[in-house]
C-alpha cells in the first residue's frame, strides 16, 4: 500500500498498474471497461483529481440495456476500491457507482420491456450482421472442440472441455442478443440534404468556444454507443444537448469538470 508521500499516478498509469496485478483472464475481462473509464475522464489526469461527482456522472451514462451493465459496475468498483487501498485516492470512489434503480443487466424480463423497434444506422446494422455470422461459425467450431474434449471421460480434470463449454455459453448468449436486436431493427434513413435540426443518426460538428477545437459527435441509439468513434447516446447529457440543434446554435453542456460551451458548426446526415 502506498503512503501519502508516494507519487500519485495519472489515470493511465493507475490503469496499467492495476491491470498488471490481475490474472491474465481477469485482465482481459477488465481492460476494456477500465480503459474506457480512464479515457473518458482523462488518461493524463492525476488520479487525485478524480472525484465522486465525476464517477457518478460516468455511471449515469452507462447503457442500462447493455447485457454487461452489472458486470461493468463490478469491474469499476474493484478498480476504484484498489485505488483507495493503494493510496491514490483519499476516499473509496467506488461508493459513487450506483446502478439505476430497478434496472440492471439485460435479464429476460428486461428484454421483454425493450422497445419493439430499435433504430440503427445502416453501418451498424451491417456490423452486427457480420458479427453474428462470425459468432455462429465460432459456435460450430466450439461444438467440435467440446466433442473432442468429451472423448476424455474424466470431466473433473478435463480443462479443455470445461473451457470450450463455458466459451460457447458466452458466444450463444451474444448470438441470441444480436438476433433479437436485428429482428427489431429499423434502418435510419440517410439524407444528404442539409439538416434543419439535428436528429438521431446525424453527425454534429461542434466548435469548443473556449479552445477553438472542433469535435464530431454522432447521435445514436443507446445500443450503438461507441465513445472511441464519437458515437453518443441521445439520452446522455451531451446527446440531449446536441439533439434538435441547428447550424450556428450555441450550446452549454454540464460535464464533470464544469461547463462546456459549444457552437454547432454543421450537421451532417
Amino acid at each position: 500500500m502506498a503512503n501519502t508521500n508516494d507519487h500519485i499516478p495519472s489515470l493511465g498509469e493507475a490503469t496499467t498498474l492495476y491491470l498488471g496485478k490481475l490474472t491474465a483472464r481477469n485482465r482481459d475481462t477488465s481492460q476494456p471497461e477500465i480503459y474506457r473509464f480512464s479515457r473518458w475522464y482523462g488518461w493524463e489526469k492525476s488520479f487525485s483529481t478524480l472525484a465522486g461527482p465525476a464517477v457518478a456522472s460516468y455511471s449515469d451514462q452507462l447503457n442500462v440495456t447493455d447485457i454487461d451493465y452489472e458486470k461493468k459496475f463490478s469491474i469499476l468498483r474493484a478498480f476504484l476500491t484498489y485505488a483507495k487501498k493503494a493510496g491514490w485516492s483519499t476516499t473509496n470512489l467506488a461508493t459513487h457507482l450506483k446502478t439505476k434503480k430497478g434496472k440492471g443487466a439485460m435479464t429476460a424480463a428486461g428484454r421483454k420491456n425493450m422497445p419493439d423497434v430499435i433504430a440503427l444506422t445502416q453501418g451498424r446494422l451491417d456490423e452486427m450482421k457480420a458479427e453474428l455470422e462470425k459468432l455462429k461459425k465460432k459456435s460450430r467450431e466450439l461444438v467440435g472442440e467440446i466433442q473432442r474434449a468429451a472423448a476424455d471421460k474424466d470431466f473433473r480434470e478435463n480443462t479443455p472441455f470445461h473451457a470450450a463449454r463455458e466459451e460457447r455459453g458466452h458466444v450463444e448468449g451474444r448470438i441470441k442478443e444480436l438476433e433479437a436486436t436485428l429482428k427489431a431493427a429499423t434502418i435510419l434513413q440517410e439524407n444528404k440534404e442539409p439538416a434543419v435540426k439535428s436528429g438521431i443518426g446525424d453527425c454534429v460538428v461542434v466548435c469548443d468556444l473556449a479552445t477553438g477545437e472542433e469535435y464530431r459527435y454522432i447521435i445514436v441509439d443507446p445500443r450503438e454507443v461507441n465513445l472511441s468513434k464519437g458515437k453518443i447516446s441521445f439520452i446522455s447529457p451531451l446527446g440531449k444537448a446536441l439533439l434538435g440543434r441547428c447550424d450556428g446554435e450555441k450550446v452549454e453542456i454540464i460535464v464533470p469538470v464544469g461547463k462546456l460551451h459549444y457552437q454547432v458548426k454543421r450537421i451532417e446526415r
